[in-house]
């Protein structure tokens, strides 16, 4: 999904869905601003609130997690 920045989304969230990017990096064992990089590409759903302070939802870290993702460069195509 991607990030709410612009407004574009018009999903609605329930009371208490977000959660700020510190519990979601215990959550997932991430770092704050490896999930921020995350948001800023699209890869992981977040919205920005209070002018500098990133939120995201469970549901957008679980999902994350479950694709399997490999962090680092890219293998070289031959």
């Amino acid at each position: 999904m991607p990030n709410t920045d612009d407004g574009r989304d018009s999903f609605q969230l329930g009371p208490g869905e977000l959660i700020p990017l510190s519990k979601a990096a215990e959550l997932s064992g991430l770092s704050q601003s490896h999930l921020t990089l995350l948001i800023r590409r699209g890869v992981v759903w977040g919205t920005k609130m209070g002018g500098r302070n990133w939120f995201t939802t469970e549901k957008a870290i679980r999902d994350y997690l479950t694709t399997d993702p490999k962090p680092g460069p890219k293998p070289k195509s031959k």
